[in-house]
C-alpha cells in the first residue's frame, strides 16, 4: 500500500534542524520519529523523539532531513505535516494530521476512524 508523504513546514525543519545541528547529530541516519501510542481522552497520542534511523522504518525526507516512522503508527500519520508552535501556552512540534477525526480540547491526543476505514485509505 502506498502511504501520502509526511513533510515538515518551513519552521518544523528550521527548528529540527537547529536541534540536530546541536547536537552534531549525523542527518544521514538521524531524524526526527513520529510515532503514535493509545491514550489520551481521545484514543491515540502522539510521540515525537530526535532518533536514529532503525531498520525496519519507513523514512520520509523532506528539507534534508528524515522523518522515521514505524509500521504500527503509519496508517495514523500519513499525509502529516510537522510544524513548530511558539505561543503563549508553550512552544513544540505539532502534528498536522489529515487522518484525525476527533481531538481533545487540551490537543494532546486525537482519534482517527476505524480501523476498518484505516487501513483502506
Amino acid at each position: 500500500m502506498r502511504y501520502a508523504d509526511i513533510t515538515f513546514t518551513e519552521l518544523g525543519a528550521k527548528k529540527v534542524r537547529e536541534f540536530l545541528d546541536s547536537q552534531d547529530a549525523d542527518t544521514s541516519s538521524a531524524g526526527l520519529r513520529l510515532g503514535v501510542r493509545g491514550g489520551g481522552c481521545s484514543g491515540f497520542q502522539y510521540q515525537l523523539a530526535f532518533d536514529q534511523q532503525r531498520d525496519d522504518d519507513h523514512v520520509f525526507e523532506d528539507s534534508g532531513l528524515k522523518i522515521l516512522v514505524d509500521d504500527q503508527s503509519l496508517p495514523y500519520v500519513h499525509g502529516s505535516s510537522i510544524d513548530y508552535i511558539d505561543q503563549l501556552t508553550g512552544a513544540g512540534f505539532q502534528v498536522n494530521n489529515p487522518n484525525v477525526v476527533a481531538a481533545c480540547g487540551c490537543g494532546s491526543s486525537f482519534r482517527v476512524p476505524d480501523e476498518e476505514e484505516v487501513s483502506a485509505v
